[in-house]
């Protein structure tokens, strides 16, 4: 096949989806794979690394294990944190601001999404912006904690070249030495506010999630492969309900067959295309 060939078929389908989506009210859920254009990579793209991340049971059950995953989420905090926008984000923080998009579910806890603009944002694996202590329950701001570990750790420097993970965590090469950081209202366990693997996500944030997809007329997935239950449990509900779903990832997803349009291709190009060529809703 040309890429003349690919480059109309890839059009073609951005059509398909205009039409589909033209005059509807759009939830939309994204994955990692809306963020690669801003730095950080996918879990299961195209040349992503093979990841062990840490499970919920392991960082409770051990000091060390809690040790290693803060001197990593530190290291990776750093470049994690200064990742940008990009234009798909925009995108769809202009089609909510244009009444077309209701509002994101995100599987990303790299709240790109708020910095972009959008107002509705159902973060369903939390976010790396808020660390919370498991005792008293204080939540703290990422920044202000960062601030106390490099201050207790003036050792700590970050790598060149550091292999930065979707989470914003680095593996590390040592922890030894490493102060923990602890609440600093109770001397409790801290944990950022994201939903490790081995957790659960809390029963009202799916609801939000739900609703949204309900009260819409289409849902559009951008940059998931649908692995992870969560997603593909939102696309059932959209398919109940007999909505058009819209599918924009590079690879296969676990829902293809269920979509009205698959468009195989870049988040960012396709969602600025949607946002050119929807007609505004308000």
């Amino acid at each position: 096949m040309t890429d003349t060939t690919e480059d109309a078929g890839f059009s073609a389908s951005i059509d398909r989806a205009v039409e589909v989506l033209a005059g509807r009210r759009v939830a939309v859920l994204t994955g990692a794979g809306v963020s690669t254009d801003s730095g950080i990579p996918d879990y299961r793209g195209k040349g992503a690394p093979t990841r062990t991340p840490m499970t919920a049971q392991q960082f409770l059950a051990s000091a060390e294990a809690r040790r290693r995953y803060w001197v990593g989420s530190h290291l990776g905090w750093k470049v994690f944190a200064a990742a940008e926008p990009n234009g798909g984000h925009r995108a769809l923080a202009a089609l909510e601001a244009a009444g077309v998009a209701n509002g994101v579910v995100t599987q990303n806890v790299d709240g790109l999404h708020v910095r972009a603009g959008s107002g509705r944002v159902v973060e369903l694996h939390g976010t790396m912006r808020r660390v919370g202590c498991l005792h008293c329950g204080q939540v703290f701001d990422r920044r202000d904690l960062a601030e106390r570990v490099e201050a207790d750790n003036p050792w700590i420097t970050l790598p060149e070249n550091v292999e930065l993970g979707p989470d914003g965590d680095v593996t590390p090469a040592s922890a030894d030495g490493f102060v923990v950081p602890v609440c600093s209202v109770c001397g409790g366990t801290l944990k950022p506010d994201v939903v490790f693997f081995g957790e659960y996500i809390p029963v009202e944030r799916f609801r939000e999630a739900e609703q949204l997809v309900h009260t819409s007329d289409a849902l559009v997935v951008a940059g998931s492969s649908l692995v992870v239950n969560s997603g593909i449990r939102l696309v059932e509900r959209a398919r109940r309900k007999r909505l058009p779903v819209v599918i924009v990832n590079r690879g296969e997803t676990r829902a293809d067959q269920r979509a009205s349009v698959k468009i195989d291709g870049s988040t960012t190009e396709v969602l600025q295309a949607f946002a050119a060529r929807l007609p505004g809703l308000l």
